[in-house]
């Protein structure tokens, strides 16, 4: 998979499938808010007309009860009664008419002209009150003369024995209460319903509009056996889809930043792997050029060394045994730099073994203490007792050991301490490596396992490479804390040996 198609891949899962998931996430959180927000204004609708109903029951009640007390005044003279019904009757509009009737339900008297006055004895609602002696609403709307639609509503009128000596019937007009209905609130959508939940009064409903579903809110009237039904208002979609709209942008451009980050972070885990794998094609390239030159350097040293042991043995003069010194000085060096070199290029050449960590410092201890004294420097040693076992190279160990040790006393150049700490953990062994000396600059540190870097002017830049190469073909780690005019600590850990 090349880079391309994982910036895809990243893009998708970072962008465009948050996108997707937030806009069916959005959305529906908005319908669910927008649902609530239309039933709790259907909910203050159907209270209203709650509270009007109710308010408007009491006063119809109260108006009855004026005209049953005059029916009581009167009661043998049923006539008498006829102008208090007219004059309610023009007062109040709600009224399409006002009766007065016999315990049987036929008409005494009316506020108006009845033509079949003995059709109300057959009325459901008056049959239904002559039972009861209560209140009684009819439960369907009727048509008087002048075509207006009314609901009948029937009130009894009891002497004081408690009997039923008369009944009065209000003739509440449709039309009135449609009209208060839509003063109140003039675009909702709701009907009035009886007790079989039939519609008797319409507010702004077609003939052919559902009226059940989830879109109804239902709310009972107190004082009558009837239901209001309140359609919910109409989802508000420019709001929604303007809100999602701002909530998806402000998504894209959260997720946006989101995704630069990571392809941030990626690119930089990239950049440091392609760092690494040149460090390491490098760190390759100068092994395989270092051992070959290497051997290319034994071979003619080899020659040179025997014809110098031959001139010296022809010449015994002082001053050309000096020279040829000198010259061996100087050959030995070369020899040493060659090993590196071999060392660099070839780190596990030789046959691993179970070696103590112990025992190899313990072994050190004089040369590295007799060294430490030419640099007018002290030791100070934390090394256990018990052997501390793992696999590697005894000679490679040793050489890091001395490599490390010397650079450290190398960087205590007015004299310091030198202190090697040496245990163990769980599954590793650490050695510790510290000095007091003047430090590594932090630019530095990144530098330092570099080839052929130095701060010396004599040093080839091999060493800290080397003993990285040396540790690392064991399968430990390597690394160095500095501070500056505090001194450096290397930290070495290596697998214990199971």
């Amino acid at each position: 998979m090349n880079i391309h198609q994982k910036n895809i891949i990243v893009y998708i899962l970072l962008v465009i499938l948050p996108f997707l998931l937030g806009t069916g996430y959005f959305y529906h959180d908005l319908l669910k808010k927008d649902t609530q927000i239309r039933k709790e204004k259907a909910e203050w609708i159907g209270t209203i007309h709650q509270q009007s109903w109710d308010e408007f029951i009491t006063q119809t009640d109260t108006s009855l009860d004026i005209v049953s007390l005059s029916a009581k005044i009167n009661s043998g003279f049923p006539q008498k009664n006829e102008p208090l019904l007219r004059d309610i009757q023009q007062r109040d509009s709600r009224y399409g008419g006002l009766y007065l009737l016999d315990s049987a339900g036929i008409k005494l008297v009316g506020s108006n002209f009845l033509p079949d006055s003995s059709l109300l004895a057959n009325k459901d609602y008056i049959k239904e009150l002559i039972q009861t002696k209560d209140t009684v609403i009819s439960n369907h709307p009727e048509y008087i003369s002048n075509h207006q639609e009314i609901i009948g509503l029937a009130s009894p009128v009891l002497d004081n024995k408690g009997e039923l000596s008369a009944i009065l019937v209000a003739y509440l007009r449709i039309g009135y209460l449609k009209n208060i209905m839509k003063l109140v609130t003039p675009d909702a959508k709701l009907y009035i319903a009886n007790a079989d939940q039939e519609p008797i009064l319409k507010i702004n409903i077609d003939k052919d509009s559902k009226l059940t579903g989830t879109d109804w809110l239902v709310k009972p009237i107190n004082r009558l056996p009837w239901t209001i039904h309140v359609q919910l208002p109409a989802p508000d979609y420019s709001t929604i889809i303007k809100t999602l709209i701002k909530n998806l942008i402000l998504l894209l451009i959260i997720s946006h930043v989101f995704y630069l980050l990571i392809k941030y972070v990626l690119l930089k885990r990239q950049a440091e792997k392609e760092r690494l794998q040149y460090e390491a094609q490098k760190l390759e390239l100068v092994g395989t050029l270092a051992a070959s030159t290497a051997h290319e350097i034994r071979n003619p040293l080899t020659g040179i060394k025997g014809l110098l042991q031959l001139l010296g043995e022809k010449y015994k003069d002082a001053n050309d045994q000096y020279y040829f010194q000198v010259i061996d000085t100087e050959l030995q060096r070369i020899n040493e730099i060659a090993s590196e070199f071999l060392i660099l290029g070839k780190p596990t050449a030789q046959n691993r073994e179970i070696i103590d960590m112990s025992a190899i410092v313990s072994e050190l201890q004089p040369l590295i203490i007799s060294e430490g004294n030419s640099y007018s420097s002290v030791c100070s040693w934390e090394v256990p007792s018990e052997p501390i076992r793992i696999e590697g190279i005894k000679d490679q160990i040793k050489q890091v050991l001395l490599n490390l040790s010397k650079n450290s006393f190398e960087s205590m150049k007015s004299g310091g301490t030198l202190t090697i700490r040496l245990y163990k953990t769980e599954k590793e062994a650490k050695l510790e490596i510290a000095d007091t000396g003047e430090g590594i600059q932090k630019k530095d540190l990144e530098k330092i396992f570099h080839p052929f870097y130095t701060s010396k002017d004599t040093g080839t830049g091999l060493g800290l490479v080397i003993c990285k190469r040396i540790i690392e073909s064991m399968g430990g780690n390597i690394s160095i804390e500095s501070t500056l005019s505090v001194g450096t600590t290397v930290f070495i850990s290596l697998p214990l040996l199971c």
